[in-house]
């Protein structure tokens, strides 16, 4: 049962499973059956022998069809993977398991190779990328899953970046060309921002471990760009919503705070900067950043960035690092980061417009893109088309 389960598991997230075997073809037919590998009359099954026959345009019709080939050569296999890569339409990744010697070839020339941990030879571990320990097919899926994940993370982590990025730059350019906003971020708080939102953002969301959910999804093209149209959207979206912030922080926090600001406060004598003015800015971006974090844990267009938030225990180790810290900077960081202590009235302004990315998160949800941007788009009713006739618990009636 566990094959079968796993073979279903695969199909779902849009892998074709295909099998070649030295076997007879009755018996490699009745596997595949049972396995839920051969399940409909459209599918093709075969000998090595047909195989090597085939003219092009006969492979171009029958090969995307095949799911078994008996009595095969190690050198099919490996004329297989090159065609599966390089002639069929799109083009595919193909991953191959094999155990002996004569599966080397076929595994180098894989995209993925996977080899038997106990069963395998020295010759195919060396040929292959990942070696199956426990030698069992439903382990393949567990390999998609975490492959799956480690891109999604990756994938949590630039989107992240790339908007904190943006926006730091941004309002840090047009406060170098006009005056009266000054600077508003030093170089020190510069630093803190690249610490948190860079080396600790990184092992917060690199570190999210893996859901059967990635399992639902079709897989991304070969060729496809690391930031989709998902993550634009992401980036420019929150931007969008932190800029204007800061921008009215700085215009409008002295006329709502009446303690700071020009004319409210008294400049620092050094760098002729409002300090209590420019921490709350400050503040209120780094807070924008944190709770931003959170949205950023979902990739693939969920709108609930909170499921599964409290199963990852090294990033919440992270997120109160960061809110701690965050709070020692302002209150006691002084003429080293630029920062004076806040009122509970200021600390509120931070923290609220900080909140206010989740419902931020919500509206540019809303905006219209290619969700499948990427995507290899898998058509499974003509893939994985189930017979009746074809099921393994199927049973001839007779009248």
């Amino acid at each position: 049962a566990e094959v079968p389960d796993a073979v279903r598991t695969c199909q779902r997230a849009g892998i074709v499973v295909r099998m070649v075997t030295g076997d007879h073809l009755e018996t490699a037919k009745h596997i595949a059956k049972q396995c839920g590998i051969l399940t409909c009359k459209e599918h093709v099954a075969m000998t090595g022998g047909e195989f090597r026959e085939l003219s092009d345009e006969d492979r171009a019709d029958m090969l995307p069809r095949l799911r078994v080939l008996a009595r095969s050569k190690p050198a099919d296999k490996e004329e297989l993977v090159n065609w599966y890569k390089k002639f069929n339409t799109p083009k595919d990744i193909v991953a191959v398991t094999g155990d002996g010697a004569n599966d080397a070839l076929a595994l180098k020339q894989a995209d993925v190779g996977l080899s038997m941990g106990i069963q395998g030879t020295d010759v195919a571990k060396e040929a292959s990328d990942i070696i199956i320990m426990d030698d069992n097919f439903a382990s393949i899926e567990k390999t998609v899953m975490w492959g799956r994940s480690v891109y999604d993370n990756i994938r949590k982590f630039v989107q992240f970046q790339l908007t904190v990025n943006v926006t730091a730059l941004t309002i840090s350019l047009v406060g170098a060309f006009y005056p009266p906003w000054q600077n508003p971020l030093t170089a020190v708080q510069l630093l803190w921002i690249n610490l948190i939102m860079d080396t600790m953002a990184a092992l917060a969301l690199a570190t999210e471990q893996p859901t059967r959910e990635l399992l639902n999804r079709h897989p991304f093209k070969k060729d496809s760009h690391l930031i989709t149209q998902t993550l634009w959207r992401f980036v420019f979206g929150h931007s969008l919503y932190q800029l204007p912030v800061l921008i009215v922080t700085l215009i409008m926090a002295p006329q709502w705070f009446p303690n700071m600001g020009e004319g409210n406060e008294v400049p620092d004598e050094r760098t002729g900067r409002y300090t209590r003015h420019l921490t709350l800015v400050f503040n209120v971006f780094v807070w924008m950043q944190v709770f931003n974090e959170i949205n950023a844990r979902k990739v693939n267009n969920d709108r609930n960035v909170f499921r599964g938030v409290l199963t990852n225990k090294i990033y919440w180790f992270v997120m109160i690092v960061t809110f701690i810290a965050q709070v020692l900077i302002i209150e006691l960081g002084g003429e080293f980061t630029a920062t004076t202590s806040l009122t509970a009235e200021e600390w509120g302004y931070c923290l609220a417009f900080g909140a206010g990315e989740w419902i931020w998160h919500q509206v540019v949800m809303c905006i219209p893109i290619n969700e499948n941007d990427g995507i290899q788009e898998v058509d499974s009713k003509v893939l994985f088309k189930q017979d009746p006739e074809f099921h393994p618990n199927y049973q001839v009636k007779v009248e």
